[in-house]
C-alpha cells in the first residue's frame, strides 16, 4: 500500500510529474493554513510565499535597526575619541571622559580608579581616581577578559559612585590596560536592565581600551 511518504518521495524524485499532468495543479485543493475551507494548491503556495516575505521583511527591519543603533554608537565613540585625543592634561581627559559618557551615552554614574602612575600617593589626596584600592580589586580587574555586566558586580567598585551607590542596580566594569592592568572604569545605572549579563560587550570592550590607552599616555 502506498503511503504519504511514498507519494512525497515519488514527487521529489520525479519533478516532471506535473509537467505531464499540469491539469492536476488546478484540481488539487489543500487546507487553508489559517482555517476555513480548502483552497487550490496555487493559492496555498501564494500564502506560503507571503508568509516567507513577511518573515524576511521583519528580519530586514531588525537588521536595519541594529545597523542604525551601531551607527549611532559609532558616532558617539568618534566624538569621545576626539575629546580624549585633544586632552593634554589628566584633569581635562577625565572631564572629557565623564562628560561624554554622561551626556552622549546617557550613563548616569561613571567612576574609575588608577593604581599606577608617578606620584600616585600625592595625587590621591586631591584626585579621587588615584585613591587606594584593595589587592582583591586589582586582581579582579586583571582577571577580567571581557567587561563585566550585571547587578552589583564588585561591591568595592560600586562604592566609587559615592552617595548614588545605594541606588545603583546594574553596572559595567572595564579593566584599563596597556601592557598590564592599571585601573578600572565603572559605569552604573539605577535601571536593573541597563547592564545585564547576556548583553553584547564589544562596544564596552572598545570603550575600556580607548579609555585605557588615553589614560596610559598621561600617567
Amino acid at each position: 500500500m502506498t503511503n504519504a511518504d511514498d507519494v512525497a518521495r515519488y514527487l521529489a524524485e520525479h519533478p516532471e510529474f506535473f509537467d505531464a499532468h499540469s491539469e492536476m495543479l488546478a484540481q488539487i485543493s489543500v487546507s487553508n493554513p489559517h482555517g476555513g475551507r480548502a483552497i487550490p494548491l496555487s493559492d496555498r503556495q501564494v500564502l506560503t510565499l507571503r508568509e516567507k516575505v513577511k518573515t524576511l521583511e521583519a528580519k530586514l527591519a531588525e537588521l536595519v535597526q541594529f545597523g542604525e543603533e551601531n551607527d549611532a554608537i559609532g558616532e558617539k565613540m568618534h566624538r569621545l575619541t576626539l575629546a580624549l585625543l585633544a586632552a593634554r592634561e589628566l584633569p581635562t581627559l577625565l572631564s572629557a571622559l565623564y562628560y561624554n559618557l554622561r551626556e552622549d551615552f546617557a550613563v548616569p554614574h561613571v567612576a574609575l580608579r588608577v593604581w599606577r602612575g608617578y606620584d600616585t600617593a600625592h595625587r590621591a589626596q586631591t584626585v579621587p581616581e588615584f585613591r587606594a584600592v584593595s589587592g582583591e580589586l586589582v586582581q579582579y580587574a586583571g582577571d577580567l577578559a571581557i567587561p563585566y555586566c550585571g547587578p552589583s558586580g564588585n561591591a568595592e567598585a560600586v562604592g566609587w559612585f559615592g552617595e548614588a551607590a545605594a541606588h545603583v542596580r546594574s553596572v559595567a566594569l572595564m579593566p584599563l590596560k596597556d601592557q598590564e592592568c592599571f585601573g578600572m572604569l565603572a559605569l552604573g545605572s539605577e535601571d536593573a536592565t541597563r547592564f545585564y549579563p547576556e548583553m553584547g560587550t564589544l562596544h564596552l570592550k572598545r570603550l575600556g581600551e580607548l579609555a585605557g590607552a588615553s589614560l596610559a599616555r598621561l600617567l
